[in-house]
């Protein structure tokens, strides 16, 4: 019997197939995004370590790997023209484990959740609500490439940071948390924009107008540069303006690092864009430890 054919008679996933389906490589950036949001609340963590660590696996293995999940799902037809090694197309998760998953962790988020309290557990239905209506008809926002990126761009970067601000504070967070954290997401928009180029081919072929497909791969990496960009430009002006010349300075400085870092990739868009991912993305994350670190010393 070839391999093949082990494969699609397959009942049971292989479970490094499993964890490859919940992409742990994608659940730094929620995670660090929800870190973000305590250390911004200026909330005093002792005695909640628990709800800072719970919120941390929420936001990551929980939520995001349920995203993953859902997203594979739905997408294993476009997969197995961009990636027919991934767990699905390949047959390592077969039949409808992968959409078992995704509903079985879409239980676990609410109902982890809930021990984050009113804030957490309205963002937890925020989030899955969002994992859903990006991958799955009828609504997949992922054909659009402004709604899709701008969704998980929210999702990824802006929601899990109003959510640890928010059950940290016990309440609303503060308006400056929420710009400075809005701003951030819009700019994710960018970043998942060049997440797109791995799927170009795919993509044109079943119909999902990513910007890439839309625009081309010159045009879209030069966009997503401008919109990586522009908000964390409102971001140094913000904190020059409420007196953190330190912190505004330290972002700026990583700002001009990713200009230099999108000038190479541009020359190659389709190839460079997953070195960018590497080198762009962290000097950019790294931007918002540093808001959050000024926030914390003014809310």
């Amino acid at each position: 019997m070839t391999v093949m054919s082990n494969l699609q008679s397959r009942t049971w996933p292989e479970p490094k197939a499993l964890l490859r389906l919940i992409k742990p490589v994608t659940w730094f950036p929620p995670m660090w995004a929800y870190l973000c949001g305590v250390v911004s609340s200026g909330a005093d963590p002792t005695g909640r370590w628990g709800l800072v660590a719970l919120g941390v696996v929420l936001a990551g293995p929980i939520v995001c790997g349920m995203s993953q999940a859902a997203n594979d799902w739905c997408d294993r037809h476009v997969d197995a023209i961009n990636e027919p090694d991934r767990p699905i197309p390949s047959g390592r998760v077969p039949g409808r484990w992968g959409l078992w998953v995704a509903l079985a962790m879409s239980l676990l988020a609410l109902a982890v959740g809930q021990a984050l309290g009113p804030w957490g557990f309205a963002a937890t239905i925020v989030a899955v609500a969002a994992a859903w209506a990006y991958s799955a008809e009828p609504v997949r926002l992922k054909r659009s490439g402004w709604a899709g990126p701008g969704l998980v761009g929210l999702c990824y970067e802006g929601l899990p940071w109003f959510t640890g601000a928010a059950v940290l504070s016990a309440g609303l967070p503060d308006p400056r948390i929420i710009a400075v954290a809005a701003l951030y997401a819009i700019g994710a928009h960018g970043i998942m924009t060049l997440n797109d180029f791995k799927a170009l081919e795919g993509d044109r072929q079943t119909g999902v107008a990513s910007l890439p497909v839309t625009l081309g791969p010159a045009r879209a990496a030069r966009l997503a540069c401008w919109i990586m960009a522009v908000p964390q430009v409102a971001v140094i002006v913000l904190l020059l303006t409420w007196g953190t010349l330190i912190p505004a300075a330290l972002i700026a400085a990583s700002l001009a690092l990713q200009a230099l870092a999108m000038r190479r990739m541009l020359t190659d868009p389709k190839g460079l864009a997953p070195w960018y991912n590497g080198t762009g993305v962290t000097l950019y994350v790294a931007g918002m430890m540093v808001a959050a670190v000024a926030l914390r010393s003014i809310v």
